[in-house]
């Protein structure tokens, strides 16, 4: 049975920076930004900005478990936080999805959900805006999921890593053979 993920989670506007993100060398907490963001490959830490935020609202700092949706642009998706690094905060062109009992429903599960077939289209058919395409609150919230059983949710997300993990090894050997081929390319051309 098909639910809106209001009755699972809490969806959340990121820090209101006024702008673009006050980069500060030694600031205190982390802002994730669009750039910072992957699909594939979640929060590239490394390269997120440091800031301080200013303002009168109290940052929702972001925590494991935390989902980040990209809210804007032409590709709208989810990403599940594993370990982040403290204090962080996403910028405000990200929805905060925070799962209120993951013993109805898996953080991992619903990011994955929200970036399957079935929800991009609905997220497709309710973008608005004409210069860039954006995802509404209430849109986010009226998504329908599926909630099975978690141990349902534990062997999907199982299978979906070890494909993850699947595509890294292929995708290593493809590049590996590139990279021998480049050689032997390389050692045909110096020796004539």
């Amino acid at each position: 049975m098909l639910q809106e993920i209001k009755y699972f989670a809490e969806v959340r506007a990121g820090y209101p920076f006024r702008g673009s993100v006050p980069e500060v060398r030694n600031g205190a907490v982390m802002a994730v930004q669009m750039r910072d963001v992957s699909a594939s490959g979640g929060v590239a830490w490394d390269s997120v900005a440091r800031t301080n935020p200013e303002g009168r609202r109290q940052p929702d700092w972001l925590k494991a478990g935390d989902i980040l949706f990209v809210m804007r642009g032409a590709r709208n998706f989810a990403v599940c936080l594993e370990d982040v690094p403290t204090p962080a905060v996403c910028s405000q062109y990200f929805f905060l999805v925070r799962v209120r009992d993951s013993q109805l429903l898996l953080p991992e599960f619903l990011a994955w959900q929200i970036n399957q077939q079935p929800a991009q289209r609905y997220l497709g058919k309710n973008a608005e805006g004409t210069d860039q395409l954006s995802i509404r609150r209430g849109v986010l919230e009226a998504l329908p999921i599926s909630a099975p059983p978690i141990p349902q949710q534990r062997r999907l997300m199982s299978l979906v890593n070890a494909a993850r993990r699947e595509r890294e090894v292929l995708q290593n050997l493809i590049d590996n053979r590139e990279r021998q081929l480049q050689a032997l390319v390389l050692k045909l051309l110096n020796t004539n």
